[in-house]
């Protein structure tokens, strides 16, 4: 069994389209810490949540990072949606001559127990406009982020890359409509075109491939 530590049950419904390993939702409040990158959101979180349950666990943290301002706002992409709005990020990104984004889940999971290295963060099958985003920032390392922390944490990163454009379409939440993916917004794709590249579904099956073949 998988113990998914999140508020969300959509995650938890995402999850388990990917792992064949029964998925139970925890909703733990466990304290986040603030950095700039999320693979040090989600370990953190990953750490604390085990500290607390004491069983093998997943987290996740999700943001949008924009190339020209520096991989922002990334981890407080939900403070900044909810401070600025989109329209206002659209507008700040459209002064801009490099409107490159793309949208990121890093998966941690952590059993207390040590790990190999993770995989590399881009998916060498993925299309060539996906490879891409890989050149626009590396996920951090196991190594990184077990420096100084006495609880080694797995990591598992997907990406969507894509552009910042004007808001179209009345779907998805978030930032969908000012998020551009092949020529459409998240927020013009139907729910299952949507779900077919996201970047937590990305993620999830890149963690389901490594829990498939760990030794537990």
């Amino acid at each position: 069994m998988v113990t998914f530590v999140t508020t969300n049950p959509g995650k938890v419904r995402e999850a388990r389209d990917y792992l064949d390993d029964p998925v139970e939702q925890v909703d733990l409040d466990y304290p986040e810490v603030q950095a700039d990158d999320l693979a040090t959101v989600a370990a953190a979180g990953a750490r604390a949540a085990y500290r607390e349950l004491g069983e093998p666990l997943v987290v996740d943290d999700s943001g949008l990072t924009i190339d020209a301002f520096d991989g922002f706002p990334g981890p407080y992409s939900s403070f900044v949606e909810g401070t600025l709005g989109i329209e206002r990020v659209w507008e700040l990104a459209e002064r801009e001559d490099n409107r490159d984004a793309a949208f990121r889940t890093v998966v941690a999971y952590c059993d207390g127990q040590p790990f190999e290295a993770s995989p590399e963060p881009v998916d060498t099958e993925r299309r060539g406009q996906d490879l891409a985003a890989g050149e626009r920032g590396e996920a951090t390392t196991d190594a990184q982020v077990n420096a100084d922390e006495g609880i080694p944490v797995k990591l598992f990163e997907g990406i969507v890359p894509g552009t910042i454009v004007a808001p179209r379409g009345d779907g998805g939440f978030g930032y969908d409509p000012i998020f551009e993916y092949d020529g459409r917004t998240f927020a013009e794709l139907a729910t299952d075109e949507k779900n077919a590249v996201s970047h937590r579904g990305r993620a999830l099956a890149r963690f389901a491939e490594w829990y498939a073949e760990a030794d537990r």
